[in-house]
């Protein structure tokens, strides 16, 4: 019965790639609930187990594809692909309401393009101090500490190396994972206490899982304050990080 299970995962590529999604988001959240009690997003934790079996899946096999060089998970190399990352971008930004940019105002407004452009310069410095000097990588992977949704974009947009997109999505997981656990540490002394302050953080910060993890950890009720400015600015960071922001950075570089 296992081998028949098996020989039809291996033929039905995509559904053993759900299958195994599905499983790691599960257990995944399972340890963020149990062994972290929350305070490290179970995204952050699924994030990092991918990152390992694809890193397993190299070495097991000596491609270059993870785990999608095993004939039972080659629907990974279809699920990873450029189609469903952008139904995914689609998705998160589809429930977005313009109108509701306006209860953040003025300086809701400021805090998303602030953020975007603060964390765009912090990578693009990160990236000069280890080497990198072609416009396409500093930008690349400046955009990936935007978040790491933006950096992906900017680098297909561009024509950066798949090398370099990984630096980038390695940087916004970084991000990610420290806004989560830094938030419930420092929301009392930066005064993340009301919808308002949730707002603009979330403007700043950006990264959507690491805000509304920070933010759960901190207060639960400020939950989506912050997710709502964050969601606005990923979809910013993706207008700007190729266009204005890799105009910028070929003028000065």
């Amino acid at each position: 019965m296992i081998e028949s299970l098996i020989a039809q995962l291996e033929r039905q590529h995509l559904v053993a790639a759900f299958a195994l999604v599905g499983a790691a988001m599960y257990i995944s959240y399972l340890v963020s609930d149990k062994l972290t009690n929350g305070r490290v997003h179970g995204s952050a934790i699924a994030i990092m187990v991918g990152l390992a079996l694809a890193y397993y899946g190299g070495i097991h096999t000596g491609g270059s594809k993870g785990l999608a060089d095993i004939s039972l998970f080659a629907g990974l190399g279809l699920m990873g692909g450029g189609m469903l990352r952008d139904l995914a971008i689609i998705a998160t930004a589809y429930g977005v309401r313009f109108h509701e940019i306006r209860e953040a105002g003025m300086s809701g407004i400021v805090a998303l393009f602030l953020g975007v452009v603060l964390s765009f310069v912090a990578g693009v410095a990160v990236a000069f101090a280890f080497g990198y000097r072609d416009p396409v990588s500093l930008t690349t992977i400046g955009a990936g500490t935007v978040t790491y949704i933006v950096g992906p974009i900017a680098g297909a947009s561009i024509g950066a190396s798949s090398d370099i997109v990984a630096l980038s999505i390695a940087a916004g997981l970084i991000k990610s994972i420290l806004v989560m656990i830094m938030t419930p540490v420092m929301a009392r002394h930066i005064g993340l206490d009301n919808p308002r302050s949730a707002m603009i953080f979330g403007g700043l910060m950006g990264t959507t899982s690491g805000v509304a993890a920070g933010l759960a950890a901190t207060n639960p009720k400020l939950v989506p304050y912050g997710a709502m400015t964050a969601t606005f600015y990923t979809g910013l960071g993706a207008l700007l990080a190729p266009s204005v922001l890799y105009l910028a950075v070929r003028a000065i570089f």
